[in-house]
């Protein structure tokens, strides 16, 4: 008879969000932490940039707020915008009581905090706070050492999660794959929070890691939550076009200190297609790289920032820099080539400000909700800001109301008693390739309704097939990530469909204005 163990929160996720979230219950509840592969392996931990929050005397909480909702593009919601940004200074403070070594400002009169602050597109005032250009990981390794010495928290390292379990209206835990072992186990939850990111995996560039498959929001799809604003598919500007570099990105950070795009030719273009130039929000400058792209025939573009001294770049960008010289760049001499690639989900599992979905005992928090913060389009330094504030949100929530949560029933074990093992691996690993790159060629930066229509017919096809190899051989993880990013493309697409406008993310070349009366998020209901 399998073991079930029976926490009181499970975790599906390791990143800020899911690790903020376990240290926010404290010490007494029974806590596991779902992790595809080893902690650190998130977005969280690649994230360079940093944490947009207002510390600057000279800055204010109104300024981020009007920033945020004008790049949002008429979509955010105020009152997520407000909550979120009126708590961001909380959440730094707890991340520097954790031990989180953020880079110190060398003027000390610099409006009365002794940190670092850069500028990143869309922002006013310089509110970025960061650890170098290697925030990300900063916060990662500081939140895992704290989990670590935490008796209370069990990691489950190299697992995947199959499904969410419901009975009744309430989620009541998941099945959960141990990878190395190759059977699901059971785990019961008085609740569960998912925190397993975004979806950008689905497009053939990403600077995301390879988990970034949208398991969150297919398990949370199947079922039974609302999924809003799909469409909305954030395109990083400025990724390392180099065919080893697997879309390293590039910090927008670059940019606000400074660096220039360039054609080949070395003329400067953003000025063309926005005011702001270089600091024109991502999708601005995302749409213009793949304008120059296509217009020119070139493979990408360039950033210079070589008209800084090396020293400052050394000193801003030490990783950049590194990384850089590794495939024969010197940041510090010469412009590098970049490319536009798919780095944030904007749309997600729907959620209030307490990470509460519509179904009782199931959080969402992080890339894989949607709070109303981003609306068509993420400002820059805001998700892990979203990230902290929402799973401090969360954790005072579920201790609020956890004495009331019922302890799950027993649960029927995973059966696959019934099904055979397979040797079809290419069939996988082709459709994992077609899958990406119709997405790429046919809902990426810029649409049309005839690209949408193709892509709808070839991902009706895919689902089809995934559903019959899913239902007659062993699962995998490669299994279950392609049917998760297949269900996420199907929600992208139609998404994209029922949007007959351009807005913020989402542009198309058959309805190139925006459509003032559409001010309504895109609501996906489950299918009846």
């Amino acid at each position: 008879m399998e073991q079930q163990p029976i926490y009181d929160v499970l975790i599906i996720g390791s990143g800020a969000a899911g690790l903020g979230l376990a240290l926010e219950l404290g010490s007494e509840p029974r806590i596991a932490i779902v992790s595809k592969s080893a902690l650190e392996e998130s977005s969280t931990y690649y994230a360079q940039g940093g944490i947009a929050v207002v510390l600057d005397e000279a800055d204010s909480v109104e300024s981020h707020i009007s920033d945020t909702l004008n790049s949002g593009a008429g979509l955010c919601d105020p009152d997520a915008v407000r909550f979120i940004v009126e708590n961001g200074r909380r959440s730094i403070e707890k991340l520097i009581e954790y031990g989180v070594d953020f880079s110190r400002d060398e003027n000390p009169e610099n409006g009365g905090h002794q940190y670092h602050l850069t500028r990143e597109g869309g922002h006013s005032h310089r509110r970025v706070i960061h650890a170098a250009d290697a925030t990300g990981r900063a916060v990662e390794t500081t939140l895992i050492e704290r989990v670590q010495n935490q008796p209370n928290i069990t990691l489950l390292e190299h697992h995947n999660a199959v499904d969410l379990i419901c009975m009744n209206g309430r989620c009541v835990g998941a099945y959960v794959l141990d990878i190395s072992q190759g059977v699901v186990k059971t785990c019961r939850a008085r609740s569960v929070a998912l925190a397993s990111g975004g979806a950008s995996k689905v497009y053939l560039y990403t600077s995301n890691p390879d988990g970034s498959t949208g398991d969150g929001i297919a398990m949370a799809r199947r079922a039974g939550c609302q999924i809003a604003n799909m469409e909305f598919t954030q395109f990083h500007p400025t990724c390392l076009y180099h065919p080893e570099a697997k879309s390293f990105l590039v910090t927008e950070a670059v940019r606000g200190e400074g660096g220039h795009l360039l054609l080949a030719d070395g003329t400067r273009f953003m000025k063309r297609f926005d005011e702001r130039g270089e600091l024109a929000p991502r999708d601005i400058v995302a749409r213009a790289i793949d304008h120059e792209m296509k217009r020119t025939g070139d493979e990408c573009v360039y950033l210079d920032i070589s008209h800084k001294s090396l020293a400052f770049i050394e000193d801003h960008f030490p990783n950049v820099y590194k990384r850089c010289l590794e495939f024969g760049f010197d940041l510090s001499k010469e412009p590098i080539p970049v490319v536009p690639a798919a780095h944030y989900t904007c749309g997600g599992v729907i959620t209030d400000l307490n990470g509460r979905t519509k179904i009782d005992g199931l959080y969402a928090i992080g890339e894989v909700a949607y709070t109303g913060l981003h609306g068509a389009n993420r400002i820059a330094s805001n998700s892990l800001l979203e990230c902290l504030v929402l799973s401090a949100a969360a954790g005072q929530d579920i201790s609020t109301h956890l004495k009331d949560f019922p302890e799950p029933p027993e649960l029927s074990p995973w059966d696959e008693s019934w099904v055979r093992d397979s040797d079809e691996d290419v069939v996988i690993s082709h459709n994992w390739k077609e899958l990406r790159h119709f997405m790429w060629d046919y809902v990426g930066i810029v649409r049309t309704d005839k690209r949408l229509e193709r892509a709808q017919h070839r991902i009706d096809l895919l689902l089809s097939e995934i559903d019959d190899y899913y239902g007659n051989f062993r699962i995998t993880s490669d299994l279950l990530e392609l049917r998760n990013l297949a269900l996420v493309a199907d929600l992208i697409i139609r998404s994209a469909r029922s949007r007959k406008e351009s807005r913020g993310l989402h542009f198309t070349l058959d309805y190139p204005e925006r459509d003032e009366t559409a001010t309504s998020p895109t609501i996906l209901d489950t299918p009846t």
